[in-house]
């Protein structure tokens, strides 16, 4: 009896320690469980915190971009006459390839082409610069082809075969000296931005379309798009290098210009006369500074322009402004100068008689150059 009351002893006690060790092993579990939340909210934490300096980074940065942008636009037009001026198809062309140069130098975002003869340019195609060029001297020709060469330079070169059929005017066009604008990007080069040209091909449901940026690789976008427009895309940064597309978003032509102050090209616009020049201005808030350039005018040297959002410069052409005020429908006015806000001579004391129209443009957009960047300081420039 003893022995068997000694033997059932020790089963007792290893019972009672078993108990003892899993309180022990439950309290224990308890404790790491509890160190483990802990760790597990810090983490969030850590990562809610990291969250939230990145977007305060992005914020900055972005701040900083809105900052180099451009909010004010120029504007330049000028009558499609002057190209009558040239003896042959060669000329023109090279006399249109100088104003667009000059206006790509000079960052002009806008290229009104007007006629100053009084002819309806509607009949030409006012809105776009589709139709033929039935030879020399024919009135309201010479805006059409001065606006199809002009638009045809401002394209990059890699979206000019979906944009620009074979055309007379065009005939020469692939020799003029190229604009070389940021726009215009070589195959591998790096940029924000690029100008494209939606593709027609099937995407899937609920994806964007595919995009010709001239770029080794195609581009798909955040949307959908019909086939054959010109977008302006803004490029992410490729996750993988072996990817077969990059991808990007449309944005819209403007904003290079007024996010990080990059010059996008100019467009180009049809006017039937003068007066529509000023009617039929894109802008909502019209020009808000406009400057008509003659020998007649006061000297550009004491003008002091006003803060401005969107300034046009006005040109003449052989027979200057004046030519464009008589035939105007809709001006009742004999002096030019009271349509605008400063009537400027850009070439005080020239040597020569006359200055035709793409020398004074060069000379105007000099001249104008400081007044405009004096103009256009914010606060914390000066």
């Amino acid at each position: 009896m003893a022995d068997g009351g000694e033997g059932k002893r020790p089963k007792g006690v290893q019972a009672e320690e078993r108990k003892v060790d899993w309180r022990r092993w439950k309290q224990e579990r308890k404790a790491e469980k509890k160190k483990w939340k802990e760790m597990k909210l810090l983490k969030k934490l850590e990562k809610q915190r990291m969250r939230e300096l990145a977007e305060k980074q992005a914020e900055k940065q972005e701040e900083q971009m809105e900052d180099k942008g451009r909010h004010y636009t120029l504007s330049v037009a000028l009558p499609g006459s002057i190209l009558n001026n040239a003896q042959s198809l060669e000329l023109r062309t090279y006399l249109a390839g100088q104003i667009a140069r000059a206006c790509a130098i000079f960052c002009v975002d806008e290229i009104i082409v007007f006629d100053e003869h009084g002819e309806d340019v509607k009949l030409f195609s006012f809105r776009s610069v589709e139709g033929d060029f039935e030879g020399i001297g024919r009135r309201g020709k010479a805006c059409v082809q001065l606006a199809r060469i002009l638009q045809y330079l401002e394209c990059p070169q890699y979206l000019r075969k979906s944009f620009f059929p074979k055309h007379e005017d065009l005939q020469f066009a692939g020799l003029l000296n190229p604009l070389d604008s940021p726009h215009h990007m070589r195959v591998d080069e790096d940029s924000e931005y690029r100008e494209g040209v939606v593709l027609d091909r099937p995407t899937k449901p609920g994806r964007g379309s595919f995009v010709n940026c001239g770029m080794r690789k195609e581009v798909q976008i955040d949307r959908q798009l019909n086939p054959g427009l010109r977008v302006t895309v803004r490029l992410e940064e490729p996750q993988k290098a072996e990817a077969k597309v990059r991808k990007g978003t449309v944005v819209s032509s403007h904003h290079p210009r007024t996010v990080s102050g990059l010059y996008w090209g100019y467009s180009v616009r049809l006017a039937s006369c003068l007066s529509a020049v000023f009617s039929e201005c894109p802008f909502k808030e019209g020009y808000d500074l406009s400057i008509g350039t003659s020998e007649r005018g006061s000297s550009v040297d004491q003008a002091t322009l006003p803060s401005f959002r969107h300034a046009l410069v006005v040109f003449g052409g052989l027979e200057g402004l004046e030519a464009g005020v008589d035939v105007d429908p809709n001006l009742e006015v004999t002096d030019p100068s009271v349509l605008f806000d400063f009537y400027l001579n850009t070439c005080p004391s020239q040597g020569s008689r006359t200055i035709r129209t793409e020398e004074a443009l060069l000379i105007s957009l000099s001249a104008l150059r400081p007044h405009i960047n004096e103009a256009v300081k914010t606060p914390s420039d000066s």
